[in-house]
């Protein structure tokens, strides 16, 4: 969107607000911050776009702050930038198509990003499935997929700009490839850009369906070193009867036979999930399967959510939690998950570790734990490390 907005001969002269539809919350946020980003930038036209400017594109340009809302699909288009440098009518002010008359992603190359640490490639957008709590098919769009070649290409690109870590992201990652000729699998993309290439230090694979790992996917996940040792998996919660009310495709022993079979191959492996809190109809034993099901599944890093009712989902019309009652759960699971993450922490006293880094003092394990390191290296680089201790969520750490 930067190179777009430069290329228009605009760029300066925005502020690009890319919302999140998540919760209710992530679109209370985001109207915040564009109030905030407009008393800060006079004079600026502030963008709005993303997926709650996809959903609700009538609220956000009904701000007077807003000077233009773009649509998920139109946001990486240069004849959209190009039309916001112009007479700035109507039709320009507000570009928001048919996200569900997609049918291809817009893959555009890029050079790099903000930093040199790691690399963002998306090979997939949309989703098919329709999780009675979601909205995010309605901001994203049907299931889509960007061909191997070009992703193989856009890496290649990335790694001959210095990158060390190249993470692949997408909506409904293990998806990728229904959308294309002959089918093909997450897990054969990924042995194709371990092949294509071959100098490429670490890539890594953001939140999956564990469900739905294919064959070839178990195995790299399993033996292939290259593929960095953790998983952020969508799990949603512990509990069948929640499970099957939330439209899921897997039940809790699913979630837990995969753990342990992954763990059995590759012991590093460390494990992230996304769990709600007070989803419709949840009563505290079924919330109890949830906290029981992080420490059956040996989960590290949460990412929990109290249960924030959609417009226009099946789960805003179930029977709701009380939402101070979902807040007080999702506190629960957060405390269980600080535990997790020092347990963990304390697990890697005195072991080498190989770091990626983000700033000259911080960087990320193979397995995501944060490292402060004594003195300084350059940032992006790979460095050897021996994990002297831990305080504040991070590892203490001293290059070797």
């Amino acid at each position: 969107m930067k190179a777009l907005a430069a290329r228009s001969g605009i760029a300066g002269q925005v502020v690009v607000v890319n919302t999140c539809a998540v919760t209710a919350e992530a679109v209370r946020q985001a109207r915040q911050q564009i109030r905030k980003l407009a008393r800060e930038n006079p004079g600026a036209k502030v963008v709005v776009t993303g997926c709650a400017a996809q959903t609700e594109p009538g609220r956000f340009a009904a701000m007077p702050e807003v000077g233009a809302v773009l649509g998920n699909a139109e946001k990486l288009r240069p004849a959209a930038w190009a039309a916001l440098g112009g007479s700035g009518d109507a039709a320009s002010r507000v570009q928001v198509g048919d996200i569900m008359a997609e049918r291809r992603p817009e893959a555009p190359l890029i050079d790099g990003l903000g930093t040199r640490a790691r690399a963002y490639v998306q090979v997939q957008n949309g989703c098919d499935h329709r999780c009675t709590f979601c909205v995010i098919p309605f901001g994203r769009g049907n299931s889509r997929s960007v061909p191997a070649a070009t992703v193989t290409e856009q890496i290649a690109r990335l790694r001959g700009r210095g990158f060390n870590e190249v993470v692949l992201t997408g909506v409904d990652l293990t998806s990728w490839g229904a959308d294309l000729e002959g089918t093909p699998r997450l897990g054969d993309l990924v042995a194709e850009i371990l092949r294509a290439v071959p100098d490429l230090p670490r890539l890594r694979i953001s939140s999956i369906d564990s469900i739905e790992v294919d064959p070839a996917l178990s195995e790299a996940i399993r033996f292939e070193p290259r593929l960095m040792p953790h998983l952020h998996l969508s799990l949603q919660a512990g509990d069948d009867m929640i499970l099957k009310r939330m439209k899921r495709r897997h039940l809790r022993d699913d979630a837990i036979r995969f753990c342990a079979e992954t763990r059995a191959a590759r012991p590093d492996i460390v494990f992230g999930a996304d769990i709600i809190a007070g989803f419709p109809t949840e009563t505290e034993a079924m919330f109890e399967n949830s906290l029981r099901l992080v420490e059956e599944c040996g989960l590290t890093w949460l990412h929990v959510f109290p249960f924030s009712p959609r417009a226009g989902t099946p789960a805003a019309r179930m029977p709701q939690v009380a939402p101070k009652l979902a807040k007080e759960r999702a506190a629960r699971l957060r405390a269980l998950g600080a535990e997790r993450v020092e347990a963990h922490l304390a697990g890697m006293l005195g072991r080498e570790v190989r770091l990626l880094m983000e700033r000259a003092d911080l960087g990320r394990t193979e397995g995501f734990a944060p490292t402060r390191i004594a003195g300084a290296a350059r940032p992006g680089s790979l460095i050897e490390a021996r994990v002297t201790g831990s305080a504040d969520g991070a590892l203490l750490a001293e290059a070797i």
